[in-house]
């Protein structure tokens, strides 16, 4: 448990700034080794399964979370792998949310 995942994802309205590389560094710590900070800009993870079927049910799954908290992650899906990049659209960078989201979804391991 990071603690993060305890916490609700909180809809942005905008006009507030994105997370400082500080901020995003601090809180990339609390969650899974296995996402990477891209450009301060998000995060992003890959899970890699045994087939297409197995990817397809993690990535449903994961948009179920998605719906629950009302903050989508980017999905890319391929054979035996899933893609999750997350940020908050409406300023187009980080929020405390995305990381929020990011554990979340990592509870589906």
């Amino acid at each position: 448990m990071t603690g993060l995942e305890g916490k609700k994802c909180v809809p942005c309205e905008g006009g507030i700034p994105p997370l400082n590389e500080e901020e995003s560094a601090e809180l990339i710590a609390m969650i899974n080794d296995n996402w990477a900070l891209v450009d301060n800009h998000h995060i992003e993870r890959i899970w890699e399964f045994n087939d297409f079927q197995s990817a397809l049910k993690f990535v449903n799954l994961a948009g179920m979370i998605c719906e629950e908290e009302g903050h989508h992650a980017n999905f890319e899906i391929s054979w035996g792998r899933a893609k999750a990049l997350i940020w908050t659209h409406k300023i187009d960078g980080l929020t405390e949310s995305d990381f929020i989201l990011a554990a979340k979804i990592d509870e589906l391991e």
